[in-house]
C-alpha cells in the first residue's frame, strides 16, 4: 500500500479514535486493499456546498469524525465573522447516520459557545433555509445527501441569509476546515446547554408563509377535489407537503403508501431521484389507477420535485426540469399580471443551463431574466444583490428545483407542489391540463427542447479522467458539431468568451466555474459541467425549433429528439 496511505491508517489506529472505528478499519484491513485504500488515499474534501461522500470509516468517508472537524472549521469562521453572539439551526433527512450527524454537529456547535436549534426530527432542506432567517441565525447546516444512492451522506452549509455559502465565504470556511488538523483539534461536547430543539413552531411559521405564496386560493376553492398523487420516496417530504397542500384547501390528496415512511434504505428504489423515471414508477401506477389529475414526488431532503401529468395523448409522462420550471415561471408571471400585482422591478433567476426558453417568458411579460452559475446558492446570491431595488418573484433549474419568493434561499419542493397543483388546479377550471398548456407556450414562444446525459467516472483515477476530458475540449474546441458551425465558445472556468469564426474575445461577469459551452450557430446549445458532489461530467443540451399548431407537436418533437441524438452522436458521447 501507498505509504502516505498507510500512515493515514495508522493515525486513526493510534489516535482518539473510538474502538467501533478501529475495529472497521481492521476488517478493511483484512479485505481488499483496494477499499482501505479508498477510504483513506485523501481527506473528504470541504467543498464550496460542504461534505458529500459515501460513509464508512476513513478521512475519505462521512462519518462522526470528518462531520466533527468540518464542523469545528466553520464554528472558527462564524466567531470570526460575527463575534461570540452567533446562533446556528440545524436539521437533517432520512438517510442513515442523518440523525446522529446532526447531533454531532449541533454537539461540536454548542461546545463552542455557539447557540444551536436543533429541529427534534427530520426536517425538509427548505425549512432549515426558511428557519435560519425566521431565527435570525448567522449560519446553519443540514445532514442531507439530496438525491444520491443510500450509500451516501452529505453536510449542506448556509449563511445568514439562509443560502449556501458563496464567495468569499465558501473559500474561508474550507480554509479553517483545512486547518483542523488532528480530530484533537475539535471541542466534541461541553456545550449541551446551548442546544435547543424546535420543530412544530417553525413549521406552522413555514406553511403560513407557503400559504402566501397561493394567487388563485379562489380557484383552489372551486377545485378543492383535485385528485392529486404524491409520494415522499421515504423522505421527509412526508413532514410538510401533506400540511402544506391541506393549508392550500385541497382535499383530494393520495399518498404513495409504499414510499410513505421516511426510510434510509430506499427500499422501494435504486435511486431517490425524481428525475428518474423508476423512482416514480409507484406513483405514476398509482395515478394511472385513480385517474388523478397530477403527480408529484419529491427527494428525500425534499428540495427536488418530480411532476407526471397526461400529454396531448392522454398518457402519462413524466416532466422535465426545463419543462416545470417553464410552466411555473409562466404561471406566475402571468397571473401577477392578471391580478394586476405586477410590479415594473419584477425578476426571474435562472441558472447557465436551464432552457433559454426562460428568456423568451420573460421578455414576453417584461420582467427581468437573470442567468447565475448552476446552483441555487447562486440564485440566493443574486437575490442579495438586488435586494431593495428589484422583485424576486421565482428562480428555477432544470435540475428539478423551484425557488418560489424570498422568505427562504434555497430550492424548494415543498412550496413547488403547492404551486403546481395550483397551477394544474387553474388548467382543470379553464378546461385545460398542464400539458395542453405547455403546447400553447410553445406556440407562442418557440418549441424549445433539452436533454442531459451523465458519464460516471468512479474511482481514484476518475476526477482526472474528467478534468482530461474537460481540458481537450479547452484545447482543440470543436469548430463543426452535427454539420453546424460552432459560433461561440464559452469559458466559464477562464471567463471568457471567444467567436469561434473571427477569434474575438469577451469578459464573462460571473463568478469562476468550471463550465464550457457550445453556441451553434442555428441557436443550439451544448454544456460540459463536471459535478461538484459526484464523480461524474454532465452534457447539456438544448435545441429549439418553431411550433405552429398544437397538431404538429409530435412531429416537431420527435425532429427536436432526432437532432439532439445526432450531436450526441456526433460528439461521440
Amino acid at each position: 500500500m501507498d505509504a502516505a496511505i498507510q500512515d493515514k491508517v495508522n493515525v486513526w489506529l493510534n489516535g482518539n479514535f473510538d474502538q467501533d472505528t478501529k475495529d472497521q478499519i481492521k476488517q478493511l484491513q483484512a479485505g481488499n486493499e483496494a477499499d482501505i485504500a479508498d477510504a483513506f488515499y485523501k481527506n473528504l474534501e470541504f467543498g464550496t456546498g460542504g461534505l458529500r461522500g459515501i460513509m464508512g470509516v476513513g478521512t475519505n468517508r462521512m462519518n462522526k469524525y470528518t462531520v466533527g472537524m468540518a464542523t469545528q472549521g466553520y464554528a472558527n469562521y462564524l466567531k470570526q465573522s460575527f463575534g461570540n453572539d452567533v446562533k446556528v439551526a440545524i436539521a437533517h433527512d432520512s438517510r442513515n447516520n442523518s440523525r446522529f450527524f446532526a447531533e454531532t454537529t449541533a454537539n461540536v456547535f454548542a461546545a463552542n459557545g455557539i447557540k444551536v436549534y436543533l429541529f427534534e426530527a427530520l426536517r425538509p432542506t427548505p425549512e432549515l433555509s426558511f428557519a435560519i432567517r425566521h431565527l435570525g441565525c448567522q449560519g446553519g447546516v443540514v445532514c442531507t445527501a439530496s438525491h444520491n444512492p443510500k450509500e451516501y451522506n452529505g453536510y449542506k452549509a448556509y449563511w445568514n441569509d439562509g443560502g449556501q455559502l458563496v464567495p468569499p465565504h465558501d473559500k474561508n470556511v474550507i480554509k479553517e476546515v483545512e486547518k483542523i488538523a488532528s480530530v484533537d483539534d475539535v471541542k466534541w461536547s461541553g456545550g449541551e446547554a446551548n442546544i435547543t430543539l424546535i420543530g412544530k413552531e417553525i413549521d406552522a411559521a413555514y406553511i403560513e408563509m407557503v400559504k402566501s405564496l397561493s394567487v388563485y386560493p379562489e380557484v383552489i376553492a372551486q377545485q378543492h377535489d383535485l385528485k392529486i398523487v404524491y409520494t415522499p420516496i421515504h423522505g421527509t417530504g412526508i413532514k410538510l407537503v401533506p400540511d402544506v397542500l391541506k393549508a392550500f384547501g385541497f382535499t383530494n390528496v393520495t399518498i404513495v403508501k409504499e414510499q410513505e415512511e421516511p426510510n434510509g434504505n430506499f427500499p422501494t428504489v435504486s435511486y431517490p431521484n425524481p428525475e428518474e423515471k423508476e423512482t416514480m414508477s409507484i406513483g405514476l401506477a398509482k395515478a394511472k389507477e385513480l385517474d388523478a389529475d397530477i403527480l408529484l414526488g419529491t427527494d428525500p431532503d425534499a428540495d427536488r420535485v418530480g411532476i407526471g401529468v397526461k400529454d396531448n395523448k392522454g398518457e402519462w409522462v413524466l416532466m422535465n426540469g426545463n419543462q416545470t420550471a417553464v410552466l411555473a415561471f409562466n404561471y406566475l408571471l402571468e397571473a401577477r399580471r392578471t391580478k394586476g400585482i405586477a410590479r415594473p422591478n419584477d425578476m426571474i433567476i435562472t441558472t447557465i443551463v436551464t432552457t433559454g426558453m426562460a428568456d423568451a417568458l420573460a421578455k414576453g411579460n417584461n420582467v427581468a431574466c437573470y442567468r447565475v452559475l448552476t446552483g441555487f446558492k447562486w440564485i440566493a446570491e443574486m437575490i442579495r444583490e438586488k435586494e431593495g431595488k428589484e422583485n424576486y418573484i421565482i428562480g428555477g433549474e432544470e435540475s428539478f428545483g423551484l425557488m418560489i419568493g424570498d422568505q427562504i434561499r434555497d430550492k424548494d419542493a415543498v412550496s413547488a407542489v403547492a404551486l403546481l397543483c395550483e397551477m394544474a388546479a387553474y388548467e382543470k377550471a379553464q378546461g385545460r391540463t398542464l400539458f395542453d398548456k405547455l403546447i400553447e407556450l410553445y406556440i407562442q414562444y418557440g418549441f424549445y427542447k433539452e436533454d442531459l446525459i451523465s458519464i460516471t467516472q468512479k474511482g481514484m483515477d476518475g476526477q482526472q479522467q474528467i478534468a482530461a476530458m474537460m481540458e481537450a475540449y479547452r484545447k482543440n474546441p470543436p469548430t463543426v458539431i452535427n454539420g453546424v458551425a460552432v459560433a461561440q465558445l464559452l469559458d466559464y472556468e477562464l471567463q471568457k468568451g471567444t467567436n469561434i469564426q473571427d477569434g474575438s474575445q469577451w469578459d464573462i461577469q460571473l463568478p469562476k466555474s468550471n463550465v464550457l459551452q457550445f453556441i451553434l450557430a442555428d441557436g443550439s446549445i451544448i454544456s460540459a459541467r463536471p459535478s461538484g458532489t459526484e464523480p461524474k461530467i454532465k452534457f447539456y443540451f438544448s435545441v429549439k425549433e418553431a411550433l405552429t399548431s398544437a397538431a404538429d407537436f409530435d412531429k416537431v418533437n420527435l425532429q427536436l429528439d432526432e437532432k439532439i441524438k445526432a450531436i450526441i452522436a456526433d460528439m461521440k458521447l
